[in-house]
């Protein structure tokens, strides 16, 4: 049963998800290309974890924060995949309205933690690149450590708005979400809850977080730029831009899409552009971090090699 009448709303039980397409042809190819991204970007983001974790050589606040990016990756995307890929084997495919509830919440935590790591892995290279002898200090492991608290409460707190502000949305009879996921502008669509403070609070706060940490991003890029103009040597400034090349390639990807998607005027594109651009934010990009930074990064690379050929000659 779909919904049970209560008083002068109907109070939903369960949602349809639309999906991205209806063509049952289209949807054989997609779940395909979908599940080899999946299975891409789960090992490649697990094996960065292990290999940060195994090798000495990596033990870095840079990488300490890489690795936390991989986790985020990983729950990010696993938050709205199996169930998408589900989608594209059933006719009807429903998810439960706690389940829709905890859909959210997860994909909106790891999201946010996706935004403040990428936030502090700029500050790090501010530290090393415009303040090198004060490094070791500024970012030791007891600083790190409360960087990432503020990290995962923050985006606790994050999650917990949208959580709280869609179990607290009225649905006025339909259930049928016009995406892949339980994203929260296409609920609030099939809510009668529009214009109301519970769909106000979740953008807000989203907005705050996506400000402060672009201009936390912006402000240490611009010191970088400026200390890197100042270099004397050539080859110190290469090595010093070599070193921001894979965050800033990653920075423009996440941040890219998330604009597109939550500061862009609605009425400037449509429901399905919505959701193909929402594709690329939850499942491509988890798969591209770990290629940015393994093929853009000669430390990794190294750590790669020296621990492959540790095991294959034992």
């Amino acid at each position: 049963m779909d919904s049970l009448v209560d008083s002068n709303h109907t109070a939903v039980t369960e949602f349809i998800l639309l999906g991205l397409t209806h063509d049952p042809v289209l949807r054989v190819v997609l779940f395909i290309i979908i599940l080899c991204i999946y299975l891409v970007a789960v090992p490649g983001n697990l094996c960065t974890i292990l290999l940060i974790r195994v090798s000495t050589q990596l033990h870095h606040p840079m990488y300490f924060f890489l690795s936390h990016l991989a986790f985020a990756d990983i729950g990010h995307s696993s938050a709205v995949t199996p169930n998408m890929l589900v989608n594209f084997l059933v006719e009807r495919n429903t998810i439960s309205y706690l389940g829709c509830g905890i859909q959210l919440g997860s994909a909106v935590f790891f999201g946010t933690v996706e935004c403040f790591v990428l936030a502090a892995m700029a500050y790090d290279r501010f530290m090393a690149i415009c303040n090198p002898l004060l490094y070791s200090i500024k970012m030791s492991t007891q600083v790190c450590v409360r960087l990432l608290v503020v990290v995962y409460i923050g985006s606790f707190l994050n999650a917990s708005s949208f959580s709280l502000s869609f179990f607290g949305l009225l649905f006025c009879g339909s259930n049928r979400v016009n995406h892949f996921s339980c994203d929260f502008a296409p609920l609030v669509e099939v809510s009668c809850s529009a214009g109301s403070i519970l769909t106000i609070v979740p953008s807000f706060t989203a907005g705050s977080i996506i400000v402060v940490t672009v201009i936390v991003i912006a402000i240490s890029y611009v010191y970088i730029l400026i200390t890197i103009l100042k270099m004397s040597s050539t080859e110190g400034r290469h090595k010093a831009f070599s070193t921001c090349t894979s965050h800033l390639t990653a920075v423009t990807l996440y941040y890219g899409t998330i604009t597109f998607i939550y500061v862009m005027p609605k009425s400037n594109y449509s429901t399905d552009q919505n959701k193909v651009i929402s594709v690329f934010y939850m499942l491509v990009i988890p798969m591209l971090n770990p290629l940015i930074y393994s093929l853009r990064n000669n430390e990794i690379k190294g750590a790669l090699k020296r621990e492959l050929g540790f095991k294959t000659y034992f």
